[in-house]
């Protein structure tokens, strides 16, 4: 029987997401598909029947309807890519495939035949929001951005469009931050010289796949007027900083939370797209010529 255990932002806060990331394991040479984005760990195993929860669940999430932000894209790349990437390693039960093909199926549809992908929200949108709100004159700020990916790519675009002089870019394989640093006029800072990029830094934006903090209080000077976006999972900001007088930190639930109030749009298209849901529910289990079994469904607690 096909099985699932999932810590999400349904059922836990930020913190105990990665206190409890460990926790879920199963041994290597099991197959099966690893699912981890920054409201997520989802593991997926197991052959023979599928429950219909877990079916359910795995559309929703692949339609943006288990996102922190509502009809948010960026889950359709991190499923593809998770079930691409197990299947890249392991020979994976025809039911595992089945379910996964026809969750990238569902989500396509959904957001097709809706609207709840319009004007969707991602988090770098976000980050560009609450930067207007706070109104730095960016032509006046240093801008250090750690990681590259589509996060960090996104807000450099909107740097670039705001006529920010100076950017600095940092990333473990620094070849990476030079190649994106020549694209938008930044300059790229080996991570191991983060500190001194801080001494400068008047906006820090964090986006890394480290799998512990990466900037402590000991990296960031006493007294320094500091606004730091930690778009991470687990966190790249020690959570303490965020008490320090002068430093405003906005970590991944505080900007979720900023963004809740730009959803009406999608909320109102949440039924349509459960319908989607149920219907491709159905056809599955035609295809599949065997009623569902009983939940096997596990959220940690």
């Amino acid at each position: 029987m096909i099985q699932c255990k999932v810590i999400n932002n349904a059922n836990h806060t930020l913190e105990e997401r990665e206190s409890l990331s460990g926790t879920v394991y199963i041994a290597d040479e099991e197959p099966h598909v690893f699912l981890q984005t920054c409201n997520r760990i989802e593991l997926y195993w197991g052959e023979g029947t599928i429950p219909e929860d877990i079916i359910r669940h795995l559309f929703r999430v692949a339609s943006g309807l288990e996102s922190a932000l509502i009809g948010e894209r960026a889950i359709q790349g991190q499923l593809k890519n998770a079930y691409l990437s197990a299947c890249a390693k392991y020979k994976l039960p025809a039911p595992l495939h089945k379910l996964f093909q026809t969750a990238m199926h569902t989500g396509k549809r959904v957001r097709t035949e809706t609207k709840i992908a319009q004007g969707a929200v991602s988090h770098s949108q976000v980050t560009v929001d609450i930067l207007k709100k706070e109104q730095p004159d960016l032509r006046q700020k240093a801008v250090s951005i750690i990681g590259v990916n589509k996060i960090t790519e996104d807000i450099l675009k909107f740097l670039t469009d705001n006529q920010t002089l100076t950017v600095f870019l940092s990333n473990r394989n620094f070849e990476k931050a030079a190649r994106l640093a020549a694209t938008y006029n930044g300059t790229a800072i080996p991570l191991q010289e983060k500190k001194c990029m801080l001494d400068f830094t008047d906006i820090l934006i964090t986006a890394t796949s480290a799998p512990h903090t990466i900037i402590t209080p000991a990296d960031i000077p006493p007294n320094k007027e500091l606004l730091i976006f930690d778009l991470a999972f687990p966190r790249d900001v020690e959570p303490s900083l965020a008490r320090r007088k002068g430093i405003k930190l906005y970590d991944l639930e505080s900007i979720e939370g900023f963004a809740k109030a730009n959803l009406q749009q999608r909320t109102q298209e949440i039924r349509h797209a459960e319908a989607i849901i149920e219907e491709e529910i159905a056809k599955l289990s035609l295809s599949l010529h065997k009623p569902f079994p009983n939940n096997q469904f596990s959220t940690i607690l």
